[in-house]
């Protein structure tokens, strides 16, 4: 199932011929270094399936994104709605992304990510769309700031899901997007 389209890309939902690659970009250190786990193969499996149900859905998730010239996936760039961020307003809906690095540093997210935007202002009709990251990760906050999100440090916070553990994973920023503000930046 085709979600949308860009000119390099095609945002789908998941397939059953992805899961090794799903399962790849949810267990390599490299990819993984601002969370505080690795998946296995059954824990990867069994996400995939929670987002392609969800996406079969809603019309939106944490959609596959392939190269449109040979079908390749290269990660995923969708909507979502996140649970148990007491900081985020109840109906928050981010934007979030996973590439293998392969493709890192080529444009693909930001591509992708203005896509998902699109589709969120114009056919949902959202009023605003987040997304956080470790406050470390430089390359996710570039693209943040690339599709015009801005950084409400009162929002930043402590992710409840990342344990004790992981105290230098704990820190997220937060960055938002009004429709307005996106509406304005078409124009």
């Amino acid at each position: 199932m085709t979600l949308l389209e860009t000119e390099r890309l095609i945002l789908r939902n998941w397939r059953e011929e992805d899961r090794p690659f799903f399962h790849h970009i949810n267990s390599d250190d490299t990819i993984m270094e601002f969370f505080p786990f690795r998946r296995n193969r059954d824990e990867a499996d069994a996400v995939m399936d929670l987002i392609r149900d969800g996406i079969t859905r809603n019309g939106f998730g944490f959609a596959a994104a392939a190269l449109k010239e040979t079908g390749q996936p290269l990660g995923f760039v969708g909507l979502h709605k996140p649970a148990g961020l007491a900081n985020l307003p109840e109906g928050s809906i981010e934007i979030g992304w996973r590439l293998a690095p392969e493709f890192w540093g080529k444009g693909y997210v930001t591509e992708a990510a203005r896509a998902w935007l699109a589709f969120g202002f114009d056919i949902l009709d959202l009023d605003e769309i987040v997304s956080f990251a470790v406050v470390d990760n430089d390359r996710s906050i570039a693209v943040m700031r690339r599709i015009g999100m801005r950084h409400d440090p009162a929002g930043d916070f402590d992710h409840p899901g990342v344990p004790d553990s992981h105290p230098h994973l704990k820190p997220h920023a937060l960055y938002r997007l009004s429709q307005a503000d996106w509406r304005a930046r078409q124009g």
